[in-house]
């Protein structure tokens, strides 16, 4: 299972929020770069960059700090947040993702997001499966859409879609572990590789996801209020090896 630290930005700072929520914002590093080398530094290789400016502007912004942390770090980054045109996509890549997660695009614009994934190949197209309740939520979760979870990601891996990550917005930045069940239902109903993400509270959360046969794992707020050690993380990802 892959460890896959989140770095969210906002005005180009390492923030947190909880649910989603613009107003409960934590600034922890006003330097991304130097919280990417530090996960580097303990043999991390994967990291999922938010542009939560984006996200609530409907356009990518923070694609400068995408370049910086792929020109100056090894990290395959997945980059998400306010991708919504083919422009975007287009900058996201030359900035230097090697994935992107689309999630409010592959809601609102099916066509659209049909024709990112027979461009660029379902190896570089994450389906990004933010729910809150049992609905898809987009728009950096500011919206919740009339498209339930399980049709959702029918639709797509129908439609040749492999990997997803899945958010359970109620679990997000809570620190009160994952959502377990929905992630079980999701590995047993589908074929999906799922990346599980949102409520990681503590290392032993880790294993059990790996257990269960998630491909990946977000962790956030965990990481940046020391509830995992980026040590712990090291050992786990040279077990998986």
């Amino acid at each position: 299972m892959r460890i896959i630290p989140a770095i969210d930005l906002i005005d180009g700072k390492c923030v947190r929020l909880s649910k989603g929520d613009y107003s409960t914002q934590k600034t922890y590093n006003e330097n991304p770069l130097e919280v990417a080398k530090t996960f580097e530094d303990h043999g991390i290789q994967h990291l999922h960059l938010v542009d939560l400016d984006g996200a609530k502007s409907k356009h990518i912004v923070n694609h400068k700090v995408l370049e910086t942390l792929a020109s100056k770090t090894s990290l395959s980054i997945d980059f998400g947040g306010g991708l919504k045109t083919d422009e975007d996509l287009r900058i996201a890549f030359e900035s230097g993702a090697k994935q992107v997660t689309g999630g409010s695009i592959a809601v609102k614009e099916t066509e659209v997001f049909l024709q990112w994934i027979a461009t660029y190949g379902t190896e570089k197209i994450i389906l990004g499966a933010d729910v809150k309740g049992e609905y898809i939520a987009t728009d950096g979760w500011q919206e919740t859409s009339d498209r339930s979870l399980f049709d959702f990601l029918d639709y797509y891996q129908s439609r040749g879609v492999q990997t997803t990550i899945c958010t359970d917005i109620s679990k997000d930045g809570m620190l009160a572990g994952p959502s377990f069940a929905l992630y079980e239902k999701i590995l047993k109903e589908t074929e999906l590789q799922l990346i599980a993400s949102g409520g990681i509270s503590q290392f032993d959360e880790l294993p059990r996801l790996a257990e269960m046969g998630c491909e990946g794992t977000i962790i956030g707020k965990a990481i940046y209020e020391n509830r995992i050690s980026l040590k712990q993380l090291e050992a786990f990802i040279l077990t998986q090896s």
